[in-house]
C-alpha cells in the first residue's frame, strides 16, 4: 500500500521489496530485539482471505490441523502438504467474523492461494488477497503486554495462540511477550505511532530473528517440497492432527509418526557467516549425502547467523554439522525453547 510505505519511509525505515530492511541501523535493531520491546511492520507476511459459507471446511479439508472448532477466539498453526506429504506451505489460520485468514510468506502468497483455489471447485468458497485489508504488526519484549494494552484499549488475549478483537483491530498472542497485531488500513498510523513511543521501531532481520529464537519454522519458496512436517517440528508446534479426516499427504504423515522415529528434525544454531534458506548441510556421519538444510536464517546480534536447520539427528549428536560444504562453516548448535523428542 503506497500510503503505508510512505508512512513507514517518513519515520526512518528503508524499504526494500516492500518489506521494512532496517530503520537505520541493523546491528542495533538485533540487539534491541534481545533486550528491549520492538515493533516491526510485518509486510513481509500476506493474508489470503476465504469466504462463504464452505470456507472453514473446504480448509480443513486440505491442511494438517484441525479447524472444526476454529473460531475468533484462537488460531491455529497447519501445513500445506503435496500428495507426498511434504510442506508447501506453513501458516496461521485465523477467524475473523465470517472470514478465514492465512498468514504466511508474501512470497508465497499468490501462488497458494491459485492452488488453493483449483480445488475449491463446487465448494462455496472464494479465495482472494487479504493483505491490503489488514496490515500487520509485531510487538515483542517485556513491555509488549503494557504497551498493546493501552494502545489498543482492551485486554490482550491470556493463552498462546489465543485472539482478542477490537473494532478495527485484531490481537494474537504467539508467546509470552510476543503479539501480532491486525489493523484496519485506517487505523494504521495512529496504532503506529502510539506503539512507537514505547517501542523501538525495527526491520524484519530483527523479527525473523525473533521468530529463528522461537524455534518457529517458516515454509520459504527456496524449501517447499522439502520437509515433512515432523521434520519442521510441526507436531511440537501443534500444527498437526492426527485424529482429523483426509487431507493431502495424510498417509506419508502418519506413516513417519507411527512406524519409527523421525530421523530429522528441526534444531537451532548458529554460524559465523552469512546462512540462507535452503543452503545444504554436510557432516562426516553422512558422507554420501547431504545431512539436511538450513530452514530459516537471520542475522545474529553479535554477528552471524543463527537458523532454524533440518539435519540428520545423529549428525547434530556427532557435533559435525557444516554449511554448503564438508569443509565449510561449522553449525554451533544451542537449546531450542520446547523440547524435541
Amino acid at each position: 500500500m503506497t500510503f503505508w510505505t510512505e508512512f513507514l519511509s517518513s519515520q526512518g525505515a528503508t524499504l526494500a521489496e516492500g518489506c521494512v530492511a532496517d530503520f537505520g541501523d541493523v546491528s542495533a535493531e538485533l540487539t534491541a530485539a534481545a533486550t528491549q520491546t520492538v515493533l516491526a511492520d510485518l509486510s513481509q507476511y500476506g493474508l489470503i482471505g476465504l469466504s462463504g459459507e464452505d470456507a472453514q471446511t473446504f480448509l480443513h479439508g486440505q491442511i494438517t490441523n484441525d479447524l472444526r472448532g476454529l473460531s475468533e477466539n484462537a488460531a491455529v498453526f497447519a501445513g500445506y502438504l503435496s500428495a507426498k506429504g511434504r510442506m508447501l506451505a506453513n501458516f496461521l489460520v485465523m477467524k475473523r467474523a465470517a472470514d478465514v485468514l492465512v498468514m504466511l510468506p508474501e512470497t508465497l502468497r499468490e501462488p497458494i492461494q491459485k492452488r488453493l483455489a483449483m480445488f475449491i471447485l463446487r465448494s462455496k468458497v472464494k479465495a482472494r488477497d487479504a493483505g491490503g485489508e489488514w496490515l500487520r504488526l509485531g510487538v515483542n519484549g517485556p513491555a509488549a503486554a503494557e504497551t498493546l494494552t493501552q494502545a489498543l484499549g482492551y485486554a490482550l488475549p491470556e493463552g498462546l495462540m489465543s485472539m482478542a478483537h477490537g473494532e478495527q483491530t485484531f490481537v494474537l498472542r504467539l508467546g509470552e511477550q510476543r503479539f501480532d497485531v491486525f489493523v484496519r488500513p485506517e487505523a494504521a498510523v495512529d496504532l503506529w505511532q502510539a506503539l512507537a513511543g514505547d517501542c523501538r521501531p525495527v526491520g524484519a532481520p530483527a523479527w525473523d530473528w525473533l521468530m529463528v529464537q522461537a524455534g518457529i519454522p517458516m515454509v520459504l519458496p527456496q524449501t517447499q517440497d522439502h520437509f515433512v512436517p515432523q521434520m519442521a517440528n510441526m507436531e511440537i508446534l501443534g500444527g498437526v492432527s492426527f485424529n482429523k479426516g483426509c487431507y493431502p499427504g495424510q498417509e506419508i504423515v502418519a506413516r513417519s509418526q507411527y512406524l519409527g522415529k523421525v530421523k530429522r528434525r528441526l534444531f537451532l544454531a548458529h554460524v559465523d557467516t552469512d546462512a540462507l534458506p535452503g543452503e545444504e548441510l554436510y557432516s562426516s556421519e553422512l558422507p554420501d549425502q547431504s545431512a539436511g538444510h538450513i530452514a530459516n536464517a537471520a542475522p545474529a546480534p553479535g554477528g552471524g547467523y543463527d537458523v532454524l536447520a533440518v539435519v540428520h539427528s545423529s549428525c547434530v549428536e556427532a557435533g559435525e554439522v557444516r554449511l554448503k560444504a564438508r569443509d565449510g562453516a561449522r553449525l554451533a548448535f544451542r537449546p531450542l525453547p520446547y523440547p524435541v523428542s
